[in-house]
């Protein structure tokens, strides 16, 4: 078929096939009911219409029947929309675990992705075939808009928060990037491409890259340069938490709630370090809010991430005997230079 004469775009990924069914149903089962109500409606106004003045319709008195088959076989095909919509809900939600990680920031008016292995793009996007990516989004400025409509991904990006989609694309090729939600005078320009190649050409991609360090390198390069290992000590207790094996685990504060270490966290603990102050540590980290980019809060994340869990001594992590579940950056002296 020629492109241009495509109603829908095509599909090249997994959720899509499950999504335009989805929306094929809702569509067919509009169109049914639309095209009965209409009919229905003329044709009672033409069949019951008043013929005379003195004219006046009979009574009736109650329709158990129609009344049940007008409130069952609505109510059952809402069900399926319900069931069938929440299991595609989830299905968009819930990234596999083995999915590959690419960091998304919009700006005005471009995208900007980082893989782990440390290659960046503007405006471009490489991606192996048959296998999950996982995306983590955020915004510099103003609210973008990250759609992909080969493989039905549409999410918002916001400033000051991290947004998740993934997708599986089943068909390599070239593929329409866009932003679908204005945001200044060059949005119609906020454009690129997906390129979904074989695993063997997207391995032979990412070598290309081999002079540029992963994203967890150069998080430990901007972790020591901002001076937060002087407070966040691995080889001994220091006067904010162990970082080591942070990452997704819970987190204790001085409310006596528990929250979970994830991005979110990270990023508010680096920026805003007053909001949430770990159980056994003071509030005496200065914020970095102007000091560090988007990006570099990606690299911070990733360094880490990449910490693994503290090694065992006499039973107790090391670096942190009394410290409570580790946290990132509460607790930390001032950084003693700015970037």
């Amino acid at each position: 078929m020629n492109p241009s004469l495509q109603l829908v775009p095509e599909q090249a990924s997994a959720t899509a096939v499950h999504l335009d069914h989805l929306t094929l149903y809702l569509l067919v089962v509009a169109a049914i009911f639309s095209t009965l109500i209409f009919a229905l409606i003329f044709f009672f106004a033409i069949k019951y219409r008043r013929r005379s003045n003195h004219e006046r319709p009979v009574e009736v008195h109650g329709a158990l029947t129609l009344e049940i088959i007008w409130t069952v076989v609505p109510f059952i095909l809402m069900m399926i929309m319900f069931v069938w919509g929440v299991n595609v809900f989830f299905e968009m939600s819930r990234p596999p675990d083995d999915a590959m990680n690419v960091y998304v920031v919009g700006k005005q008016w471009m995208w900007k992705t980082q893989h782990l292995e440390g290659q960046r793009e503007i405006n471009e996007m490489h991606v192996p075939l048959g296998r999950p990516v996982r995306l983590t989004m955020t915004s510099e400025d103003v609210i973008h808009s990250f759609y992909m409509p080969a493989f039905r991904v549409k999410f918002d990006v916001l400033p000051g928060r991290y947004t998740t989609a993934w997708f599986n694309p089943t068909k390599p090729g070239k593929y329409h990037l866009f932003c679908a939600e204005y945001c200044g005078t060059l949005h119609s320009g906020m454009i690129g491409w997906i390129y979904v190649m074989e695993p063997a050409e997207y391995e032979t991609w990412l070598a290309g890259g081999s002079g540029s360090e992963s994203l967890a390198s150069r998080g430990e390069k901007l972790f020591q340069y901002l001076a937060c290992a002087n407070c966040h000590r691995t080889d001994k207790p220091g006067r904010c938490p162990n970082l080591q094996g942070m990452f997704g685990t819970g987190v204790r504060l001085t409310t006596g709630e528990t929250v979970k270490g994830d991005e979110a966290y990270i990023r508010e603990s680096i920026l805003n370090p007053s909001a949430k102050i770990v159980a056994g540590y003071q509030n005496i980290m200065p914020s970095f809010q102007g000091q560090v980019t988007e990006e570099d809060l990606l690299q911070l994340m990733e360094y880490i991430k990449s910490l693994g869990k503290p090694a065992a001594a006499g039973g107790t992590a090391a670096g942190n005997a009394t410290a409570p579940p580790a946290p990132v950056g509460r607790g930390a002296a001032p950084a003693t230079q700015n970037r």
